[in-house]
């Protein structure tokens, strides 16, 4: 399927919307800093990022979402992505909502925040039964995130990601849950 339809979605303090090439420097700064990317067995080299983007892209092309950009309202920065996306658990595809701030806004309520609508637009307009955040073990921040948007531990597993096997926390609220 072709979408057409370009998404925002608003909060008190964000905006999220899609990503286009302008936001490069920004996502470089995210993707490339070992501090934001130890989740994913560290920093993105430049070409790296430069596919990661890509994805995103296409994601919004076939599926009408993806990964957006978080835009702070106040500086107009992007200062992270939030988003849903699909990854593959116990051999489905399964929506994911997916949370990435630059590190020096950690620890703001930006990712709750976001999160939190993603949850909504999942529920109320893609319309999805269930949603997911399958994080690393080790990234206990991102699990708070998840358990404060309503979702809750409901598996472990691993997932192989550049290389390397990696233990997994696997979370989800359903739409029937709030």
């Amino acid at each position: 399927m072709n979408y057409t339809k370009h998404i925002t979605l608003n909060t008190d303090r964000l905006q999220l919307r899609e990503m286009n090439l302008s936001d490069m420097d920004a996502l470089s700064l995210i993707l490339q800093d070992e501090k934001v990317m130890y989740a994913y067995n560290g920093a993105f080299n430049d070409e790296e990022t430069i596919a990661w983007m890509q994805k995103q892209l296409r994601r919004y092309k076939e599926y009408g979402y993806g990964l957006w950009g978080v835009v702070n309202k106040k500086s107009g920065e992007m200062i992270g992505q939030c988003g849903i996306t699909t990854q593959e658990y116990k051999g489905l595809q399964v929506p994911e909502i997916g949370y990435l701030l630059a590190y020096k806004y950690w620890h703001n309520g930006y990712a709750t925040e976001a999160a939190t609508s993603c949850r909504e637009y999942g529920f109320n307009e893609l319309h999805f039964d269930a949603l997911y955040s399958i994080i690393r073990d080790t990234n206990i921040a991102s699990q708070k995130v998840a358990i404060r948007i309503g979702m809750r531990l409901v598996d472990t597993t691993v997932v192989r990601y550049r290389g390397t096997d990696m233990p997994h926390t696997v979370f989800s609220v359903r739409r029937n849950d709030l």
